[in-house]
């Protein structure tokens, strides 16, 4: 088992600690704030790993093989981060929890940039199958390989991601359809509640058995084309954030957390719409899980039928 510290109390933090302590490895958690660490040890203590925590990232992190990061999403603040780790552990693989920052630039103040991978989870980390595994320009094949490897074994599903390119895989796709939604909104097409209906009713549906690129071929590229030619030039194509996200920010209409923002969030419904969510996947997994079974017995099957 792998000593392994997280550095980073708050919500993901504490879940990829949960997910390794889950496993057995021992988990060190780290975090400046002192009660938002008591509370994260305190919310593992039923894990069945062992989990400590400290105020002390020297303390926290000495003679841990993989310390994954999961602090403010800043790039100086990790740059910083790194460099201390890179001085404190010149051996250990150094993961980035970052969703969108370049691993690259996370890892250009390291003595050893070689080792810096990024590991991007998703929230809930304990749920969500998916680790992005992003290579750095200085990344190694060997830190890709024991990356991969280490969260092959936790039971998540790493998928490698071969170039540093801003948002990765996941974030590039998710984002490129919130920009859409929110120009469809501040254009006047339709409401923010028409947004959710619709997907949630039509694509959402269906991206859990058939993600896009197997749809397009489903359905035909010479379709796929067609649609194209007739759609994507109408398509919102800012390169900056919406006029309206930013109004809604400098109002301080955050969502959720603020009350309100495209939509309205009353108390208590952030939390429900957490442990639907949570539902929602778990129910996913399952699905799936019974799926791959229930195919993989009927192939058996087939093939153990005689030949005609």
């Amino acid at each position: 088992m792998l000593t392994v510290a997280v550095v980073g109390a708050g919500l993901m933090g504490r879940g990829i600690a949960e997910v390794f302590a889950g496993a057995g490895h021992p988990v060190r958690l780290h975090d400046v704030d002192a009660d938002a660490l008591r509370g994260a040890v305190d919310s593992l203590r039923d894990v069945d790993g062992a989990v400590d925590g400290s105020t002390d990232l020297a303390e926290t992190v000495t003679g841990a093989s993989l310390v994954v990061e999961a602090v403010a999403e800043s790039l100086e603040a990790k740059r910083d981060l790194f460099a201390r780790l890179g001085r404190l552990l010149p051996d250990a693989l150094l993961a980035s929890n970052t969703s969108v920052l370049p691993v690259s630039s996370i890892a250009e103040r390291t003595t050893r940039p070689e080792r810096v991978v990024g590991t991007h989870w998703w929230n809930p980390p304990g749920l969500i199958p998916v680790v992005e595994v992003v290579r750095g320009k200085h990344t190694s094949e060997e830190a890709m390989e024991r990356t991969t490897a280490l969260l092959t074994s936790l039971g998540k599903l790493p998928v490698r991601v071969e170039r540093d390119v801003p948002g990765f895989v996941g974030n590039r796709l998710q984002h490129a359809l919130w920009r859409e939604a929110i120009a469809l909104v501040a254009d006047g097409v339709c409401t923010a509640e028409t947004v959710e209906t619709v997907v949630r009713n039509t694509i959402g549906l269906r991206l859990a058995a058939m993600g896009p690129l197997e749809n397009a071929d489903y359905v035909g590229l010479d379709l796929t084309l067609a649609i194209h030619e007739a759609v994507l030039p109408d398509l919102n194509r800012s390169p900056s954030p919406s006029p309206l996200l930013s109004e809604l920010v400098a109002a301080g209409d955050l969502g959720a957390k603020s009350g309100r923002g495209f939509l309205t969030w009353p108390e208590g419904s952030r939390e429900q719409a957490g442990a639907r969510l949570a539902r929602h996947i778990a129910r996913q997994l399952a699905a799936t899980a019974t799926a791959t079974t229930t195919a993989t017995a009927t192939a058996t099957a087939d093939n153990d039928l005689p030949a005609a």
